[in-house]
């Protein structure tokens, strides 16, 4: 039996997960890293501190697996998207990695937006200018530390950098490369244009690869301070969405997942590009080698059920709210959540939105208020995926992952809300899953991305939406889709 590493370099920690060739988790580990916020806003993490983790967590799962390292035939790479990380000649980091979720680049983004465009640039690299992308970030350094910048030779994204420490190439993947906004995500190669555009030097960027491509090999020294194998082969890897999609099987048309952690995200995988000029969703290159994703995001999805039950319910387990939700019927007796307690993403909401509770009486309490925030979750992700599917995504095999998958409550809640049946996977490891499959292709265990996740993704519980249930929530969903145009002057108001 040939046995597969998945690591995944997540915000709040790593973590790495050895399967068997079927699939089967043998044996993880996970080892979690602080974040830094050097102020409002801003989101930092030391590099060293995922180099540090992703040993640890290797040996640990080597260690406790009990298979015999000769068996271990390749290691596939995902982690956080959009991160900066800029080293120097002799490839030493030269600041700490600006995240995904730093916010700190606004005028840079409307600069990018002045230099080439709004159109233009969406039509280049699939997405409008956003804080969180790593091309805003470059800039930022340009105009805040130029000492920083001057030195700098090389960026790399936050799994590219442990490839780096591991192999010593510098490599990134089409997905995670179309996260930059530097990509044209038409032609899958670094642009030319929107590169001289904003002053980035091109010789800084790492060789872009398809995500199971082999993109290096482990190094002896390496390989012996981890206890494997030394020239094992590494796949260039994914994006953690990318990996995810994977993990859940998402790699042919027709099939998407939901996941519902933190913030929510919905991804369709289609087989050619397509490019909001709106900016209502994302274009991103799939793992799957000439595929694309659509790719929409609610910011603050399972992140606002946590915020009301530590702020108002911290008595009650998730279950205990599962089963009070329960009891209460669609609508929560006349009450709706707006979840946009981060903003939002889409420029029709922007991040001057906010979270509302409308309807709000006597009568209700917190199960009320707990199912009217799983609602509210629920029609802002329904909102996402009719503009995918008004846009041409076909998402008839939908997936659920992430923490919402594991209540059985809200899982139906959403299925009957899609007015689709809905499917979570067998196994929870999703990303790391998907990265075991992009490190499989490139060892030559599988002769393509869809083998890999035919041979490894199962299915667990299948959740069927009821016809009558759907139209209910659409009734709720109705109003709760004509509130924010009417308080959209209001949250800007506010904001002033």
């Amino acid at each position: 039996m040939r046995y597969l590493l998945g690591l995944d370099i997540g915000t709040s920690g790593t973590k790495t997960v050895l399967f068997d060739e079927q699939g089967n988790a043998i044996a993880e580990s996970s080892a979690a890293y602080p974040l830094s916020q050097p102020k409002n806003g801003w989101a930092e993490q030391n590099p060293t501190d995922w180099w540090d983790a992703v040993k640890e967590t290797v040996t640990a799962v080597v260690r406790s697996s009990g298979v015999n390292k000769q068996d271990i035939v390749s290691i596939g790479l995902s982690g956080q998207m959009h991160g900066l990380v800029m080293l120097d000649a002799a490839g030493t980091v030269l600041r700490p990695a600006i995240l995904w979720c730093d916010g700190r680049t606004a005028s840079q983004c409307r600069e990018m937006e002045q230099i080439l465009g709004k159109a233009r640039l969406i039509e280049l690299t699939g997405n409008p200018a956003m804080e969180g992308f790593t091309a805003s970030k470059i800039l930022w350094v340009r105009q805040n530390e130029p000492d920083v910048y001057e030195k700098c030779k090389h960026i790399l994204l936050p799994k590219d950098y442990i490839r780096y420490r591991l192999c010593g190439e510098l490599a990134i993947d089409m997905a995670d490369a179309s996260g930059t906004q530097l990509l044209d995500v038409n032609k899958r190669e670094w642009s030319a244009a929107v590169c001289s555009a904003f002053g980035v030097d091109m010789a800084w960027l790492p060789t872009a690869m398809e995500s199971p491509e082999l993109s290096g090999r482990l190094s002896p020294a390496i390989a012996d301070e981890l206890g494997l194998p030394a020239g094992l082969p590494i796949a260039a890897g994914g994006g953690d969405n990318a990996c995810a999609a994977l993990g859940t099987g998402v790699c042919r048309e027709g099939k998407a997942f939901t996941t519902v952690g933190t913030s929510g995200v919905i991804v369709a995988h289609t087989d050619r590009v397509r490019v909001d000029l709106r900016g209502n969703y994302h274009a991103f290159c799939a793992a799957v080698p000439g595929a694309w994703h659509m790719l929409a995001t609610t910011q603050a999805a399972g992140g606002s059920l946590n915020w009301f039950r530590n702020q108002l319910a911290a008595e009650l387990s998730y279950k205990e709210l599962d089963t009070l939700c329960e009891k209460l019927p669609i609508g929560a007796e006349n009450l709706l959540f707006l979840p946009f307690l981060m903003g939002e993403r889409q420029p029709a909401l922007g991040i001057k939105a906010r979270g509302v509770f409308f309807g709000l009486s006597a009568i209700h309490q917190k199960p009320h208020m707990a199912r009217a925030v799983m609602e509210g979750v629920g029609f802002s992700l329904y909102d996402l995926l009719c503009k995918l599917q008004a846009d041409g995504a076909d998402c008839h095999d939908m997936m659920l992952c992430g923490g919402g998958a594991k209540s059985r409550f809200w899982a139906k809640m959403f299925a009957d809300i899609y007015g689709i049946d809905i499917k979570t996977g067998a196994s929870g490891e999703g990303a790391c899953l998907g990265a075991a499959i992009l490190g499989g292709c490139a060892a030559g265990v599988y002769t393509s991305v869809a083998e890999g996740c035919d041979v490894t993704v199962r299915t667990g519980k299948t959740y069927t939406f009821d016809a009558n249930n759907h139209q209910e929530y659409m009734r709720f969903y109705d109003i709760y889709r004509d509130l924010y145009p009417k308080l959209k002057n209001s949250f800007a108001a506010l904001n002033a």
